[in-house]
């Protein structure tokens, strides 16, 4: 593993399964952690057998999802319900800095592995605890999977082409925020723990991560008292922003204030003036109008044609890509968004690389670049045994 990072020589133990936990695993092993996948023997995690799609040879083949959640780890397998298996856990927790878990609440407890223990352990362990809808409460316990926890948490309910027509978020969205909250929550207590020298407890959820990011739809329920509801792609609160159809095509655009505004109008035609569009809140209201007369004068237009004048002026714009298109485009490489590792049975393929960069003060980048791809079930047994009785 990597002694590069800015939590070189930090042991994280990953008992997760699934994609939240996973996710805040593969956050801290992309920052040099040393992370221990732990998993259950001759399964593994939930994702190794989530697909299609699935790739390599009959017999050792893997699964793109798990593939996706699980770079800069090593795997073992155990079996916690088994002594020996439990015993190495415990000697693996009293040198760990970090113990992520998401199995539902009460359940390391009832495998010998209460805070109390954890505590009697390693008293500067950090504990994570990633649960679907918390762990106390009236519903406290609830088993959480992403799209039960989008459509709970209100997400659903503001995304959709309609208010009738709630529609999820194109990936598990609950989950991958949670984890990230769950990582963050992790960095600040190992940074209290270099004042107080103990470890803590940090614990989030689904329903936890999705409210945390309701943003100004939950000001507007909580302030003003309006339900947000689902309206496609254009802004609620702001015009014009959103996707515009063209004569071949369709483009974004993001008009943000008034001068962009006055930019936008000087390009298209359209009066600025205009009583109907004279606001941002007059626009928003007669949102309709607005989107009609830009499509016409779009409509003449080919997409590409279009972004160009509209870069020309100034006003903030893009196109929609689909995948490849975004992992083709030189800019998305050019921020080191793609990593290639070289997998146990694979051999070399190429993954989403983390979304973060370094650099010193005189601009030096000092991004790791080096990453290790995610393990075989059980790849590293005999390793971490190894290491263990040094």
């Amino acid at each position: 593993m990597t002694d590069t990072g800015s939590l070189s020589g930090y042991l994280v133990l990953d008992l997760t399964r699934a994609l939240a936990g996973p996710h805040a695993g593969m956050m801290l092993g992309d920052l040099g952690a040393r992370v221990i996948k732990v998993e259950t023997p001759g399964t593994g995690d939930d994702t190794r057998g989530w697909g299609p799609p699935f790739v390599g040879d009959e017999g050792a083949r893997e699964s793109t999802y798990f593939l996706s959640t699980n770079r800069n780890k090593e795997s073992i397998t155990l079996n916690l319900k088994d002594a020996a298996d439990s015993a190495l856990l415990a000697d693996l927790i009293t040198r760990a800095d970090v113990l992520l878990e998401n199995f539902r609440p009460g359940t390391l407890d009832r495998l010998g592995f209460s805070p109390a223990r954890l505590e009697e352990l390693n008293p500067r362990l950090v504990l994570l605890s990633i649960s679907g809808f918390g762990h106390d409460g009236p519903e406290g316990g609830r088993a959480g999977y992403d799209q039960i926890a989008q459509g709970e948490a209100g997400l659903m309910s503001i995304t959709g082409s309609k208010p009738d027509d709630p529609q999820r978020v194109g990936v598990p969205i609950g989950d991958l925020l949670a984890g990230m909250y769950g990582a963050y929550g992790v960095l600040a207590a190992l940074l209290e723990r270099e004042r107080t020298g103990r470890g803590q407890v940090v614990r989030t959820s689904l329903l936890a991560s999705v409210v945390g990011v309701h943003a100004f739809q939950g000001t507007r329920w909580t302030v003003a008292g309006e339900v947000g509801l689902a309206n496609g792609n254009h802004h609620p609160s702001i015009a014009p922003y959103g996707l515009f159809h063209t004569g071949s095509g369709a483009v974004q655009i993001a008009v943000g204030s008034e001068s962009l505004w006055a930019r936008l109008c000087a390009m298209t035609g359209i009066a600025v003036d205009d009583e109907r569009w004279a606001s941002n809140g007059q626009r928003v209201d007669n949102r309709d109008s607005l989107i009609a007369a830009l499509e016409e004068v779009f409509s003449v237009w080919n997409a590409d044609a279009l972004l160009i004048a509209l870069e020309e002026a100034g006003i903030p714009a893009g196109r929609v890509r689909n995948l490849q298109q975004v992992y083709e485009w030189d800019q998305t490489q050019s921020q080191g968004l793609i990593v290639d590792v070289d997998h146990a049975t694979l051999g070399e393929i190429s993954l989403p690389g983390p979304p973060l960069r370094f650099f010193s003060a005189d601009g030096e980048e000092h991004t790791r670049t080096a990453h290790s791809a995610p393990p075989t079930l059980g790849q590293h047994n005999d390793s971490v045994r190894d290491w263990l009785i040094q």
